[in-house]
């Protein structure tokens, strides 16, 4: 089945069995008509990436991840359904703040998940950055959430938390 087969994908990408031969097979079509299961092109340039020579450059990644969006998010799952109860927690903090955030699910890319605890030498997930800033993990989050302390770092870079506007209706 073609769930079967992506699960295989996966277990040859996790194992880095980079043989060439493995990888002009499953990248030439001439080659792999016999292989029953057929891949998304996006899974096979995964794959094609993968298998190359070149080594990827992951702390370059996740700088280019970190610095795309204001706020960036790496967390276990994605938004509509975090995988633990830190990054749900970190999710409902950012909902109740209205804030818009890029979010990457470790889960889905094992070189992410350990690159991204290297690149901010924090040891947990979730991780959240502002502006490319590390701030810290569900923790700390929590804690700036509740003193108010979110509500001001957001503002320095241009964002209105939600939470803003209740306090100013009340008024």
């Amino acid at each position: 089945s073609a769930k079967n087969c992506l699960t295989l994908f996966r277990n040859i990408r996790m194992c880095r069995l980079a043989v060439p031969a493995v990888r002009s097979v499953l990248m030439n079509p001439a080659l792999n008509s016999n292989i029953i299961c057929r891949l998304p092109s996006a899974t096979s340039q995964q794959l094609g990436r993968h298998f190359s020579s070149e080594a990827r450059d992951i702390q370059k990644e996740i700088g280019d991840l970190v610095n795309k969006e204001k706020v960036v998010v790496f967390m276990k799952g994605v938004p509509s359904e975090p995988r633990c109860g830190f990054s749900n927690a970190v999710v409902q903090i950012m909902r109740m703040h209205g804030v818009k955030y890029d979010a990457h699910n470790v889960l889905a890319d094992e070189e992410i998940r350990q690159g991204i605890k290297d690149f901010s030498n924090w040891p947990t997930i979730p991780q959240v950055y502002i502006e490319g800033e590390f701030i810290g993990g569900c923790d700390i989050l929590l804690q700036m959430h509740q003193t108010g302390e979110l509500v001001e770092e957001l503002q320095k870079v241009g964002i209105k938390s939600a939470l803003l506007g209740e306090e100013e209706e009340k008024k």
